[in-house]
Order: structure tokens, then sequence, then C-alpha cells
């Protein structure tokens, strides 16, 4: 499992955009998004670099939270 905190999550339009992207990387990985803690987990096994990558391709910035 991978998380992030990403404060400038603000809205559904940001939590399906977060979600887009992150999908783009795993595809076949549940996506989990927290808009109260402002926070996404992935599982699946996607790579953390990619999956901040594709955060930061998307305009957010995500700080991997420690498993």
């Amino acid at each position: 499992m991978v998380a992030f905190r990403i404060p400038n999550m603000r809205c559904g339009g940001c939590a399906r955009s977060v979600t887009a992207a992150l999908r783009g990387v795993a595809p076949a990985s549940e996506i989990r998004v927290d808009m109260e803690r402002h926070e996404v987990t992935v599982e699946g096994g996607a790579d953390a670099d990619a999956l901040a990558f594709a955060l930061r391709q998307a305009g957010f910035k995500g700080e991997r939270l420690a498993a």
C-alpha cells in the first residue's frame, strides 16, 4: 500500500482528477480517497515514485505517508 497526503485536494473534482492520474499508472489497483484527511491510498503493488510523478503531472503535490 502507498499513501499520500494531498493538501490541495479540496473538492470532488480534485478527487476525480487525483484518482484518474493514479489509475493511469496503476489501472488494476484499488484507490481510496479520504477528502476529510486530504489523503489517498493505493493498494495493488504500484511503484510509489511513479504514482508521485503522476500526481505532480496532474498538478497535485503529494506527500508520501509512512505505511
